[in-house]
C-alpha cells in the first residue's frame, strides 16, 4: 500500500503534497489547480477550486495500480467536509473513534472532526474513483452575508458553530440520484474563464444545498423519492437475486414492487441507481445473458431455452439477441461447436 502524508487543509498547498509522492503534473488555469498523472502509481487527476466565504472544492478522479492510503495530519482547525461519491469505494478512518467507514457510490457524507485529529482515506487499487469533496471552513462562512445558518437543524447548526473544532460529527447519510446527476453536471462543464468559474460555483453551491437537504430529511425521517436508505439499497440486491432464481416467471415491476416492499417509483430509482437501468432493461438484460449461458453449456434446443427464461416468442427472443450481441443464437450454438 502506497501512502500519503499531508500535512495541510489549504487546497493549493494539498496538491502540491499529493504531486511530491505522485510525480504528476500540476496546472494552473481559471483559478483551478489540477493535478494530472499518467505513471506507475496509475493515472487521473485531482482539481482544486477556492471559493469566498471558506467554500472550496476538491475532487478526485482516479485509477490508482495499489491500494492508496492519504492521510491528514495538520494542526489547524479541519474545514466541515461534504462528501459524495460519483464511481467506486473509498474508505475512511479518524485516530478520534478508530472505527473504519465505507463511502459507498452515490451516499451523502457529511464529517466534521477534532482540530488536530488525523483522518485517513484509502483508495482501492485497480478501481476508477471519483469523489467531490466541498470542503467548508467554519468561522469563515459565518461572516458571509444572509449565510442563513439559523435555518440548519441542531445537529449540523451546532457543528458550523463549533468554530475550534471541539467535537465530532458525522452523517453517513442516503443513497441520493439527483445528487449525483448534479455532480456529473458539474464535472462536464466545457465553458471557459469567468463563465466557467461562474458556473462552478454555482453548481458547487447547488450541491451543498441538495446534500444539506437530505441530511436534513434523513435527520427528520423524511426521505425523498429519489432517496435511497441503506435498507432499500440490500432490499435491491436480495431482489436481483430472486430475478436470477426466477428468470422464468412473470417479472414485472408490479409483482417486483409487491416482492420487495418498495414502491415501484422508488424502485426504479434504485435499479437506476446500482445497474443504470430501469427494472425491465435489467430483467431483459439477465434473461439474455441466462440465455447465452445455456446455449453455450447445454444441449437444450432454443425454444427450450426461450420457455426456459420465460419468453414466449422465439423471433421475439432471436430479435433482442441478435440486438444486444450481434449475432443470432443459432449462429452463436455453431461457433461454440466449433470451438
Amino acid at each position: 500500500m502506497k501512502e500519503l502524508t499531508i500535512t495541510s487543509t489549504k487546497s493549493d498547498e494539498v496538491l502540491v503534497q499529493l504531486n511530491f509522492y505522485l510525480n504528476g503534473n500540476l496546472n494552473n488555469k481559471w483559478g483551478e489547480t489540477v493535478l494530472e498523472f499518467n505513471n506507475e502509481y496509475g493515472k487521473g487527476q485531482i482539481r482544486c477550486i477556492d471559493f469566498d466565504w471558506g467554500v472550496s472544492l476538491m475532487d478526485y478522479d482516479v485509477h490508482f495500480t495499489e491500494n492508496v492510503k492519504i492521510t491528514f495530519v495538520s494542526s489547524e482547525v479541519k474545514p466541515i467536509e461534504f462528501v459524495f461519491v460519483s464511481e467506486g469505494t473509498i474508505t475512511y478512518k479518524s485516530d478520534v473513534d478508530n472505527v473504519s467507514h465505507s463511502f459507498e457510490r452515490f451516499q451523502n457524507i457529511i464529517i466534521s472532526t477534532k482540530k488536530k485529529a488525523k483522518e485517513t482515506y484509502i483508495f482501492p487499487n485497480k478501481v476508477t474513483v471519483k469523489v467531490n469533496f466541498i470542503y467548508v471552513v467554519k468561522n469563515l462562512y459565518a461572516q458571509k452575508k444572509n449565510n442563513n445558518l439559523t435555518y440548519l437543524n441542531k445537529k449540523l447548526l451546532s457543528t458550523f458553530k463549533d468554530i475550534d473544532s471541539n467535537s465530532v460529527y458525522n452523517h453517513f447519510g442516503n443513497f441520493n440520484l439527483k445528487i449525483a446527476d448534479q455532480i456529473r453536471q458539474l464535472n462536464t462543464s466545457d465553458n471557459t474563464g469567468i463563465v466557467r468559474t461562474l458556473s462552478i460555483e454555482g453548481q458547487l453551491n447547488l450541491i451543498l444545498a441538495m446534500q444539506i437537504l437530505e441530511h436534513s430529511n434523513s435527520e427528520e425521517g423524511r426521505n425523498l423519492p429519489e432517496t435511497m436508505s441503506k435498507d432499500d439499497i440490500k432490499k435491491i440486491h436480495d431482489l436481483t437475486g430472486y430475478i436470477i432464481d426466477n428468470i422464468s416467471e412473470p417479472l414485472t415491476v408490479e409483482i417486483l414492487s409487491k416482492r420487495s416492499g418498495l414502491s415501484q417509483k422508488k424502485l426504479q430509482s434504485g435499479f437506476k441507481l446500482l445497474h443504470s437501468k430501469s427494472v425491465n432493461e435489467y430483467v431483459r438484460l439477465m434473461k439474455l445473458e441466462i440465455s447465452r449461458d445455456y446455449i453455450k453449456n447445454t444441449t437444450d434446443s432454443i425454444s427450450e431455452i426461450v420457455y426456459k427464461i420465460g419468453f414466449r416468442s422465439r423471433s421475439y427472443f432471436s430479435k433482442i439477441f441478435f440486438e444486444h450481441y450481434g449475432i443470432l443464437p443459432t449462429d452463436y450454438r455453431k461457433k461454440q461447436t466449433l470451438k
